[in-house]
């Protein structure tokens, strides 16, 4: 089965037509009883009404309605998509404390912002996803929207000057570099704009008077993604003190829209408790300054409940105190606890099978779905009395699984099988990593020695204003040796670093148009080629010998890496794919696994120690540290508890007897694993059957 299989299974059903035939009516309510797991939000993509209305999902807390909009995003297929094509929104609080405007949350702002932004443009099929704190703020309304969004379409007539008066009437800060939202630039006639609800920033070149391009582009490099016919730009509508008329989410959104609600008692509690604190932090405000009401700026419960009466309704939770049109009844029960039991997951899925019920196992990664049907095939065959697994693996996940008995499915998921922590994903606005860079160019101070591609070390002199073809724009000055001077234009950005020198003295400047630079770089390409080439010849030995190819897979390293408490990065995917493929070969393994700490390093080498002692090897982990051995032992016998496996540990807090004791295991095979520090290396530490040696932090052996 596949997704839209699984989505039409729902869309096509009695069920649906009976609710969809009960919404017909204006502010009809009904009372959805038995949804569990991840049903309600299965139903919430599904469920087909005319004219596709706005649909709103209130959840309990930031945490659940979270969890609820991923699950949503998969439904839809939008996990990756661009704002211009998404259907699914996120709209979070705002603020930390109210009255307070440094506690915003900018992340949440912009995620606000879209939310605002797609309403006012277009409406149709739009999924909204929230929570109470959120809708205790009041919005600004779509009047105040339509006339503070800046829209300009390519060949239309505009100023410099009006793009830059408008951008100054909505706070927006001049910078050098647009770097995140709320900033803009000038360079001539070219204007970058950072707007709030929109992943990039934009490019607008007026030549005269007239808009002559639109793009976005990407603020690391400084290149063009995309030409565009008309761009909006808005400013940030969260800084409450500046706007005086503001109504609530419930009269911003369309009177057709269908509002879901999990626990409409919890919300009304969540509403009255933030009005309340709004009241006592305006109740000790300074009287100097006027302030808004918290009613002109906060929801309360009352109101929220007498708004809601104009809506048609969807409870899924607990019932609300509110007259009902019709209440149903769909049964469904939470996925049950297997406690990673293999062969008692095997024995539901075929009492499912015979029962008539289909199952689905849902999973974010298809390796996981692989090692599942590993594992149960092998169970299988060694378990007569157990059938083979009848499943049919689906992508991507749900949060949290569920028995359909209306639909006779069974819909697991993989995190809940093993009991692995799930996160909930909310989408990065802007990557770190190009932010960054960007951001160690634009905090450049003059005098700071900077290095170019093609023209070496020189001293960063400020940004200054040059006349090209005739055009006035900025550029990036850079001084080199006698003086030379050497001009850099902002799309060359990519070419520039800072100079960084690890004991922090000055370095010698280049002169430009001097062979310098050049013969530096071709001296160290020769110096590279030869490293390379001596990497080349011992790693050609190395291949010509043979070694031990350690057999595929069991099942229990399945159900190891499938045990592992968090999801795995798709680096961990990739390292673990290509360790294993290196231990499969007959030539020695020799790979480094490099990366940062806590970036999961340790269980890669977890899997690689397992799979060896599957195989009937030792293990030799050698570590730098006392201290670190010891932590190893701890981390390694905790991740294995479970596992057939022994570790022990060497090292000098150990008593002369339990080294001896500790060898004697080792040189007997007793022992699988064994860590220690350089004490491993001793001539009387003697393996029986040594398959795999582990370095931890090698650049501390020098």
């Amino acid at each position: 089965m596949t997704l839209s299989g699984f989505t039409e299974l729902y869309q096509n059903s009695s069920f649906a037509e009976q609710l969809a035939n009960l919404l017909e009516k204006d502010a009809s309510k009904v009372h959805i009883k038995g949804l569990t797991g991840s049903a309600p939000a299965v139903w919430g993509w599904c469920l087909k009404v005319k004219h596709k209305p706005v649909r709103v999902f209130i959840l309990p807390d930031r945490e659940t309605a979270a969890y609820f909009f991923n699950d949503l995003e998969n439904l839809a297929g939008e996990r990756d998509s661009d704002y211009e094509k998404r259907h699914v929104f996120l709209l979070p609080s705002s603020y930390k404390r109210p009255y307070e405007s440094e506690e915003t949350d900018n992340a949440n702002v912009l995620l606000r912002a879209e939310v605002f932004n797609r309403l006012s443009s277009t409406q149709n099929n739009t999924f909204i996803v929230t929570h109470p704190e959120a809708l205790s703020e009041k919005v600004i309304t779509q009047s105040y929207i339509k006339q503070n969004t800046l829209n300009l379409k390519v060949s239309e007539a505009v100023s410099v000057d009006f793009i830059i008066d408008l951008l100054n009437e909505y706070d927006f800060e001049r910078v050098d570099f647009v770097v995140e939202p709320g900033q803009f630039s000038i360079r001539g006639g070219i204007i970058d704009v950072f707007s709030y609800s929109n992943d990039y920033p934009y490019r607008i070149e007026i030549m005269g008077d007239e808009v002559s391009s639109l793009r976005s582009f990407d603020p690391a490099n400084q290149l063009s993604i995309e030409r565009l016919e008309k761009i909006s730009i808005l400013p940030d509508f969260s800084q409450i003190d500046k706007v005086e008329k503001r109504e609530s989410f419930f009269e911003f959104i369309p009177k057709d829209s269908l509002i879901w609600i999990d626990d409409f008692k919890h919300a009304a509690q969540v509403l009255d408790i933030n009005y309340e604190k709004a009241s006592v932090i305006f109740g000790n405000l300074s009287q100097a300054i006027k302030h808004s009401e918290p009613e002109d700026l906060f929801l309360n419960a009352e109101t929220f409940e007498q708004q809601l009466k104009g809506f048609r309704l969807i409870s899924f939770g607990k019932k609300m105190p509110v007259h009902y049109d019709a209440e149903l009844e769909y049964k469904t029960s939470p996925q049950p606890s297997f406690n990673k039991n293999f062969e008692l997951l095997l024995g539901n899925l075929n009492e499912n099978h015979a029962l008539g019920i289909k199952n689905l196992i849902f999973s974010d990664n298809s390796k996981q779905l692989e090692r599942i049907e590993s594992t149960l095939e092998i169970i299988s065959e060694k378990q007569p009395g157990l059938a083979k697994a009848l499943f049919d693996p689906l992508i991507p996940g749900f949060h949290e699984g569920y028995i359909d008995y209306e639909l006779k499915l069974a819909c697991y998921t993989d995190h809940q099988i093993f009991e692995r922590y799930h996160r909930f994903q909310l989408r990065d606005k802007f990557p770190g990593k190009q932010a960054m860079t960007l951001k160690e160019l634009y905090s450049l101070k003059a005098g700071d020695y900077v290095t170019h591609i093609n023209h070496g070390i020189g001293i960063f002199r400020g940004l200054e204003k040059i006349m090209i073809n005739g055009r006035e724009q900025e550029a990036i000055r850079l001084e080199y040796k006698e003086h030379d001077l050497l001009y850099v234009s902002i799309h060359g950005l990519h070419r520039i670093s800072r100079y960084v020198s690890k004991d922090g003295t000055p370095p010698a400047l280049h002169r430009l148009g001097s062979q310098a630079w050049n013969n530096l770089k071709n001296k160290t390409k020769q110096k590279v080629k030869d490293i390379a080439r001596d990497l080349i010849a011992l790693y050609a030995k190395r291949k010509a010998q043979t070694g031990h190819a350690f057999m595929p897979d069991t099942y229990l390293q399945n159900e190891l890496e499938a045990s592992f408490i968090y999801e795995d990065t798709p680096d961990q995917v990739k390292a673990t794919i290509d360790v294993k493929a290196d231990m499969e070969n007959e030539a020695p393994m020799d790979r480094l696994i490099c990366g940062d700490v806590g970036f999961g390093k340790t269980e890669i080498a977890i899997r690689a120690d397992f799979k060896a002692v599957t195989d009937s090897k030792q293990v030799a982990i050698l570590v730098p540290t006392t201290i670190l051995a010891l932590q190893h032992y701890k981390t390694f016998s905790e991740r294995l508890k479970d596992f057939p496996c022994k570790i022990d540990y060497i090292n000098r807090f150990k008593s002369a007897k339990e080294k001896k004791e500790t060898l004697d295991d080792v040189a007997k095979g007793k022992i699988d694993i064994l860590i220690g520090t350089h004490r491993l290396l001793s001539k009387d530490v003697k393996f029986k059957d040594l398959g795999l040696l582990i370095v931890d932090e090698e650049q501390k052996f020098g």
